[in-house]
């Protein structure tokens, strides 16, 4: 297997066949995860610690449920009621954990470069599951999963990307993996929601949901980042709805076999119709929850091989 490296921290720093690594990995962990034993050993003796300094849902209970699937020790800190709310820096914290030896750290952080600095105050290895509007590596990696297992392929697929791309890490990671694995990227929204420079990573850029839509392969959904907004972004959740919602009459508009995609939590009514996310024959978002599990214990998996082969450096 190709992967080399010691910590997984965003997309930008894997390669092609590392990302397929992953991903091979990760459909074997699928099969595991749909037995009645769901346990491997793959992380025995190790210990697993899960700070999310954000609140999550899906992302927590997903690496929980995934160290404790391959044998690890795993410790949930309750960062609200932790020494940072009382004056404590992160670096201290970082150092504080490190004198206790775990092993795998990850880490959901509101600012964007935060956890890529504790990586380097700790010697185990760092997961990065969400920081700022940086990066959320697996939630990519999960996604690709999904549209390789119902496309058949992760290659030359045109594919959209719609609704709050300028605050949102999970658009960044997925733009850089799918670019990566040679796909055509179309993104759609507001010009509001658009960062500036957009057309610099090589995607076509459309406010119409009509034109973007047109012979798409996947649609993938974005939630409307509120906690990130400063300002009028848009007009209203309902003037939002009628231009970007995706619906019946937009949806029409992609290929008939196109699947349809959302990290949640879904605004239903305001990014998506209701009827369209539970759509057996189209959404995959439900699956896309499944693939969350298996990529995050495929991703840890080979972390932890790559810290067993090697000596850990003692940090001054």
């Amino acid at each position: 297997m190709t992967f080399a490296q010691s910590h997984l921290l965003g997309i930008e720093p894997l390669s092609p066949p590392e990302i397929t690594t992953i991903l091979d990995l990760a459909d074997q962990y699928v099969d595991l995860n749909r037995r009645d034993v769901k346990h491997s050993d793959a992380l025995a003796g190790l210990t697993q610690i899960n700070m999310f300094f954000e609140n999550s849902t899906r992302t927590q209970a997903s690496f929980e449920i995934a160290g404790k699937r391959l044998g690890a020790d795993v410790m949930n800190m309750a960062m609200q009621a932790s020494s940072i709310k009382k004056g404590e820096t992160l670096i201290d914290t970082a150092m504080t954990l490190n004198a206790m030896h775990p092993d795998l750290l990850v880490v959901r952080h509101p600012h964007s470069g935060a956890v890529d600095l504790l990586s380097q105050k700790v010697n185990c290895a760092v997961l990065n599951a969400g920081d700022g509007r940086h990066e959320h590596p697996t939630q990519a990696l999960l996604d690709a999963l999904t549209i390789r297992r119902a496309k058949g392929r992760l290659h030359r697929l045109n594919i959209a990307i719609c609704g709050d791309i300028a605050h949102s890490r999970v658009a960044r990671s997925n733009i850089l993996l799918l670019g990566k694995m040679e796909n055509r990227i179309r993104l759609i929204g507001p010009p509001t929601l658009m960062p500036s420079g957009i057309a610099d990573f090589g995607v076509e850029v459309y406010d119409d949901m009509e034109e973007g839509l047109r012979d798409v392969d996947v649609v993938m959904m974005l939630r409307l980042q509120r906690e990130r907004m400063d300002g009028g972004f848009i007009p209203s959740e309902r003037e939002y709805y009628f231009r970007y919602g995706l619906d019946a009459e937009k949806l029409a508009f992609a290929k008939e076999d196109a699947i349809v995609m959302h990290p949640g939590p879904m605004n239903r009514g305001v990014e998506i119709d209701g009827e369209i996310a539970d759509d057996i024959n189209r959404s995959v978002i439900q699956e896309q929850v499944e693939m969350g599990v298996a990529v995050r214990m495929a991703a840890m998996d080979l972390l932890a091989r790559n810290l067993r082969a090697k000596p850990r450096e003692v940090l001054a």
